[in-house]
């Protein structure tokens, strides 16, 4: 990779890529783009910046032919839980932003990213050790547009011979951007809670096992596996990622050991409860592991002491 664009560049993963890509590739080197402009102040500014719809393929085209990219990483999209809401208008961005972003890279060479997700599971798939190939019927608009996107990019990579790579990813903890609608983000916001309030309502039942990894491992991720030889890749569409399976009361514990008083009570969400009750309870990350090399550094212990330290260091406590 020398040249990246980024759509959904403000985003829950992108916010985070673009910095660490710029990092590594040079700022010049590294544009991103998303539908609204920026703060002035933020990170993502102090770079390329385009505005960007990507159900417009004509201006994604002209963003391409200017910016003159080797690498494309289609990040924009609806989460689940949003998606559930408006399914239609998922269809539309999720699956439309994706055929356009698959149209360039086809039309100009472009190796490809984009990530899929645990959602691509269902009711149906084996809950524990989820394999790698496995049935996948998903119950949500969320999920089915996973499943289908990875098969699109299968299609472009078989078809037309595009570079296409993908991982699915498991939910995300971060503490640079707070939640932004998926159904695994009450172990984003249960932290932000531990240090603001010292109390946290879960939308998420107790018991309920979802696989998890710190944003930093995935974005390492997502550079490891776009550097791999892809005479390797086995999988490329999408691999299963994870780090670590947890269920609310285990990211209690583990903030108690930081935040003794921590209360954690719970007011279920229907719509959210549903979508996790489909979804694996952990998954074999072990064709990852062998076709190039995955190794998450960080486990529940850890990232709960750099996410509940980060935010403190925010929000001035302690």
């Amino acid at each position: 990779m020398k040249k990246i664009m980024i759509t959904g560049a403000l985003g829950q993963i992108g916010t985070e890529l673009v910095i660490k890509c710029r990092t590594l590739y040079g700022n010049d080197n590294v544009l991103a783009t998303d539908i609204r402009e920026p703060d002035v102040d933020s990170a993502i500014a102090q770079g390329p910046f385009e505005i960007l719809d990507v159900t417009d393929k004509n201006h994604m085209t002209q963003i391409v032919e200017s910016f003159k990219p080797d690498t494309f990483m289609h990040m924009a999209a609806l989460l689940s839980a949003t998606a559930e809401k408006n399914p239609q208008f998922a269809w539309d961005l999720n699956m439309g932003g994706l055929l356009n972003a698959l149209e360039v890279a086809r039309e100009y060479h472009l190796q490809f990213f984009t990530p899929s997700s645990i959602g691509a599971f269902g009711p149906s798939t084996p809950k524990v050790n989820t394999p790698q190939v496995t049935i996948q019927r998903p119950t949500s608009m969320y999920g089915v547009n996973k499943v289908a996107g990875e098969l699109l990019c299968q299609y472009y990579f078989d078809k037309f011979g595009v570079d296409t790579r993908s991982v699915r990813f498991p939910g995300l903890i971060s503490h640079i951007k707070e939640p932004g609608g998926g159904t695994t983000d009450y172990a984003v916001d249960i932290y932000f809670k531990a240090v603001r309030e010292g109390h946290y309502s879960s939308y998420i039942a107790k018991d309920t096992f979802m696989d998890m990894m710190y944003m930093e491992d995935a974005i390492d991720a997502i550079i490891q596996l776009m550097e791999a030889d892809g005479v390797k890749l086995i999988n490329r569409n999408a691999y299963n990622l994870s780090a670590m399976s947890i269920e609310p009361e285990m990211v209690k514990e583990a903030i108690r050991e930081h935040y003794p008083e921590f209360q954690l009570d719970y007011e279920v969400d229907p719509i959210r409860q549903n979508i996790a009750d489909s979804w694996p309870n952990n998954i074999d990350i072990s064709c990852a592991r062998a076709e190039w090399g995955f190794n998450p550094k960080y486990d529940l212990n850890k990232m709960t002491e750099v996410m509940l330290n980060e935010i403190a260091k925010k929000n001035k406590v302690r």
